[in-house]
């Protein structure tokens, strides 16, 4: 496995923040190290205690690791741009939202939470050197058919899960190019408003 500091993207942040989220990227390369059932289920503890809106926990994961039949079927609901870079990856999920409460209504914060509980677990995999790569780009009314959900429920994320390290020069160069490079994000001035929004065209 590659040095730690090989593996780190420059993040210009503008004020402190904890070294595990100032390190937590999403690469699009992974060791050759396996992911162990150990350590997802260690992934998925985590997330188990994120916080939901009155605590119906809405969430559900579908996960395979590679080798496996369920690894297989979750990466043929990839899209061809995901297929390229996440064929290598050690395991790979489906992040699966419940949209009914209990009482059969509509869950109005079912995808909030849900991004609470992936978010979680990447901090999780973060503190154990794993790295978290969500994605968008697969086809979600497929993989509910595949895997035979309600029709209440919706597919919202793809995963993919790996150690840190491997060789980025086995990409195609526009995915190595992304690889490289620091980080960023938005200034908080964009964004935070102590009191009444204000149009970013405004900000000075």
């Amino acid at each position: 496995m590659q040095d730690k500091a090989q593996l780190l993207k420059e993040t210009p942040t503008d004020h402190p923040i904890t070294d595990i989220i100032e390190n937590r990227w999403s690469p699009r390369v992974f060791s050759d190290t396996p992911i162990t059932a150990t350590e997802l289920y260690s992934l998925f503890e985590a997330g188990r205690w994120a916080a939901s809106c009155n605590n119906w926990q809405p969430w559900n994961i579908v996960y395979g690791i590679k080798g496996s039949e369920a690894y297989d079927r979750i990466f043929d609901c990839l899209d061809h741009f995901n297929q390229q870079w996440a064929q290598d990856a050690p395991a790979l999920a489906l992040a699966v939202m419940d949209t009914k409460n209990p009482d059969g209504n509509n869950n109005f914060h079912a995808l909030y939470d849900l991004g609470q509980y992936v978010a979680t677990m990447a901090i999780q995999a973060q503190s154990m050197g794993i790295a978290v790569h969500q994605m968008a780009g697969f086809d979600h009314e497929k993989a509910k058919s595949e895997f035979q959900f309600p029709e209440q429920y919706h597919f919202t994320t793809a995963i993919a899960i790996g150690h840190y390290g491997g060789d980025p020069s086995k990409l195609p160069d526009d995915l190595e190019e992304m690889e490289h490079g620091k980080r960023s994000r938005k200034p908080q001035e964009e964004f935070i408003f102590n009191g009444d929004y204000v149009k970013r065209a405004d900000i000075q």
